[in-house]
């Protein structure tokens, strides 16, 4: 009797462990759908928070095309007066308030040039400021080439497409207006750094002038912005745009929110989630002098050598290599950036 009684404990052991196993596992299967149901709450909050803007790729498309038409804008040259011209009646066109900055810069050879960086802003009375820039200068020479390296480019790419892109926010900034104060910031003189095929090269900051002279006076009196986004090289097709290490250094949050954003909207191959060497870009010295995080969407590739597109300070940067659909994936995911920040 007493082996007949420990059987019967064993097995009413064994029964418990079975019930409450059971119940584990229904709570497992309980708990895991609460997870699943959140997260995919989580990502509808996100979708439905990210409205997709409205953003012609055609008009960016023609305000490139109105930019190359000037030639290249090198400064000290007539393009460069006009084209300064040309954004400027944008942006009033588009209802910005505008002010120009003209002064002058001494460029690696130790020649003065003039430089004008124009700044378009929106809401200007707000405390909250998302800083958008770009370079609108064209390289004056093409020394990545193969031919007539001592002339310089149409610079449709570098930086046409930049400009386009804002010049496109612009307007539709005008129609709908962000709750935000957003400054469009337009910088001249960034790419009259030394040709590499000059033998003897010099040390010092050379690229991005128009920029250090804007960080260290700034447009207004105490600017400043929360974050800020450049734009470099967005407009080639097949462009893929990286987690850059200047910016990840300095925003990596807001990177990865920018990131974050171009995914809900479709535009994962253009914005992949890699981390890439440092370069520096007008957002460095915006970090470095200015103090505002800011993060830079530029074409990288592992393709060439350089790490930048292969018609990079070349004359194939022209109309041809300029895509409808990269300059919508980049307007697309900063104006969404803009109206939910």
């Amino acid at each position: 009797m007493r082996l007949a009684n420990q059987w019967l404990v064993v097995v009413g052991q064994l029964r418990g462990i079975r019930i409450i196993s059971l119940v584990l596992i229904i709570l497992l299967l309980v708990t895991s759908c609460k997870q699943n149901e959140s997260s995919s709450s989580a990502e509808a909050t996100i979708e439905k928070q990210v409205v997709r803007p409205a953003f012609s790729a055609d008009t960016a498309y023609i305000f490139v095309q109105e930019q190359v038409a000037f030639g290249p804008r090198v400064p000290g040259s007539k393009a460069q007066q006009r084209c300064a011209e040309y954004i400027q009646q944008k942006l009033k066109q588009y209802d910005a308030s505008v002010v120009t900055q003209q002064t002058e810069v001494v460029v690696y050879n130790g020649e003065t040039v003039p430089c004008i960086n124009i700044v378009g802003s929106y809401n200007p009375s707000a405390k909250r400021r998302l800083l958008i820039c770009t370079h609108w200068d064209s390289r004056p020479f093409a020394d990545q080439d193969d031919k007539d390296r001592d002339k310089p480019i149409l610079a449709a790419d570098d930086a046409g497409s930049g400009v386009a892109v804002l010049l496109e926010m612009a307007r539709q900034l005008k129609q709908k207006h962000a709750e935000i104060g957003v400054d469009l910031l337009f910088l001249d003189v960034e790419d009259y750094g030394q040709p590499e095929y000059e033998t003897n090269q010099k040390q010092g900051d050379f690229y991005c002038l128009g920029t250090q002279y804007w960080s260290k006076n700034p447009h207004l009196p105490n600017y400043t912005a929360e974050n800020g986004i450049l734009l470099d090289m967005v407009g080639a097709k097949g462009a893929t745009f990286t987690y850059e290490g200047v910016s990840m250094q300095y925003a990596p949050d807001f990177m990865k929110q920018v990131w974050k954003t171009a995914d809900v909207l479709g535009y994962s191959n253009f914005f992949q989630k890699e981390i890439t060497a440092q370069i520096i870009d007008d957002h460095y010295y915006i970090n470095e002098m200015a103090r505002i995080p800011t993060i830079d969407i530029i074409h990288r590739t592992y393709s060439t050598r350089s790490g930048f597109p292969a018609h990079w300070h070349t004359h194939r940067d022209d109309m041809d290599i300029i895509d409808k659909l990269t300059l919508k994936a980049v307007g697309e995911t900063v104006l969404a950036t803009v109206y939910n920040f």
